[in-house]
């Protein structure tokens, strides 16, 4: 994140704006349509932080983007970061907008990594144990797969970590043998 100050703030005034109009979850559906944009295409995101580009060609780029995708209010705030020359961090302001927006309706984001992709059963499982023990009300849950796991998951959540991965056990095997505390020192 480049400039994360920068970020909360814009996202903090966009919020105010949008609770002060009435929009909050119209453009909260905005800035989750940025989001996958950011997110789905690097050469946007490259755009947008090109210091190359003019800002009336970065305009006309967000605004054919999101032209009839996302709501006047959005559209008008894009507008002003391009002219406040803040759209470099459009990703960043979207983001803490998302952040701010799920603390404020009590939102938690869970995010659960295995190595193979999980059932929809095994999610709404591992959702109800995590309220039920955490305490957690409202889950958000994000599933990745990432193969170097071997096998077992990794659940992260309010900063914490639980790591039940085979990857894990394995890392910890080889620290104990390269320590080698059951062999007796040589003099």
């Amino acid at each position: 994140m480049q400039n994360p100050r920068l970020a909360t703030r814009y996202a903090k005034s966009l919020i105010d704006l949008a609770i002060e109009r009435g929009q909050l979850e119209v453009v909260y559906k905005d800035m989750q349509y940025l989001q996958a944009v950011c997110k789905g295409s690097p050469e946007f995101v490259n755009l947008l932080r090109s210091p190359i580009i003019k800002n009336d060609k970065k305009d006309a780029i967000i605004t054919a983007v999101t032209q009839g995708k996302v709501s006047e209010l959005t559209a008008a705030f894009n507008k002003l970061m391009v002219a406040k020359s803040r759209e470099r961090d459009m990703p960043e302001i979207v983001n803490a907008f998302i952040d701010q927006y799920n603390t404020l309706n009590g939102i938690h984001k869970v995010k659960l990594t295995t190595a193979v992709p999980v059932s929809e059963e095994l999610k709404k499982a591992i959702s109800a144990k995590a309220t039920a023990e955490a305490g957690l009300a409202h889950i958000e849950l994000e599933t990745k797969v990432k193969e170097d796991l071997i096998g077992g998951f990794v659940l992260e959540f309010n900063n914490n970590l639980v790591d039940a991965s085979i990857q894990r056990d394995l890392k910890d095997i080889k620290k104990q043998f390269s320590q080698n505390i059951f062999v007796q020192q040589l003099r």
